[in-house]
């Protein structure tokens, strides 16, 4: 029964009075309500009403993959202390334990494995806390998922005609350790996969990497409303600049999409 009661918290959290879950909200974050009040008052109502009552709620995006984005911005931002109040709420919106888990461990390969283990201190706070054991996370050797051979083989033989004059370990790793093992990964789908990586990239403004991965994502099942929220999503966790940057790449991909016949 105790494996229980991490889903029966969250249940009450979720039946909670709008207060209550202010107040909760409020212990969990970084800096109080009042703290903030104190020094920007109008950052605490525009957090109140334009971040968490209207860009969260919006429609495109369901809360669940606000959270996986929100996390992976965090994460590839190296905004770590901010994990805490993040994970808690993943695990309130329905992101699984073992997501959470995958989520840092792939993202130790696509924003860096020091911000990877940053995000380890607070998320332990927040597995501690809702009593996650070590059996509800992503395995160290699962069963992998099956591979489309064809296309990594097309991907492969792509990357190392242009890359292996250059840096051939780097370009085999990227075969063995990314492509074969790490995309294969079951604990998170696909298209998860690929929404993590996505978020990342534009996070940090890595706009050369996002046609191949947005693609990805939409091939997994991504749709074109979906994309255009993480998006504008990030504009509040990454800066308009960064989310401004992203719209030329993922308008060409859309018209091209668009222009094949796929609709969203």
């Amino acid at each position: 029964m105790k494996s229980l009661a991490p889903l029966i918290a969250g249940a009450m959290i979720m039946t909670a009075t709008s207060t209550e879950a202010e107040q909760l909200n409020n212990e969990r974050r970084r800096s109080t309500t009042d703290q903030v009040r104190s020094v920007a008052p109008a950052l605490e109502q525009y957090t109140q009403t334009r971040l968490e009552d209207e860009v969260w709620n919006s429609p495109g995006l369901n809360r669940r993959d606000r959270s996986l984005v929100t996390i992976a911005a965090l994460i590839a931002r190296g905004g770590a202390p901010a994990l805490a109040q993040y994970a808690d709420l993943a695990l309130r919106n329905g992101v699984k334990p073992a997501e959470i888990s995958e989520t840092i461990t792939h993202l130790a390969y696509y924003s860096g494995w020091d911000k990877a283990m940053a995000a380890v201190g607070p998320v332990s706070d927040v597995f501690s806390r809702h009593g996650i054991t070590t059996d509800q996370l992503a395995a160290v050797h699962p069963a992998l998922l099956s591979l489309d051979e064809k296309k990594e083989t097309e991907r492969a033989m792509r990357v190392g005609e242009q890359f292996n004059s250059v840096a051939p370990g780097l370009v085999q790793y990227t075969t063995d350790y990314l492509f074969r093992d790490l995309w294969l990964r079951p604990d998170l789908a696909p298209r998860d996969r690929s929404l993590i990586t996505v978020a990342a990239l534009i996070s940090t403004g890595q706009v050369e990497q996002i046609t191949y991965h947005l693609n990805r994502a939409m091939d997994s099942g991504l749709t074109q409303e979906q994309a255009a929220e993480v998006i504008t999503h990030l504009a509040f966790y990454a800066g308009w600049p960064n989310a401004m940057s992203a719209l030329p790449v993922a308008k060409g991909i859309f018209e091209k999409r668009n222009g094949q016949g796929q609709t969203r």
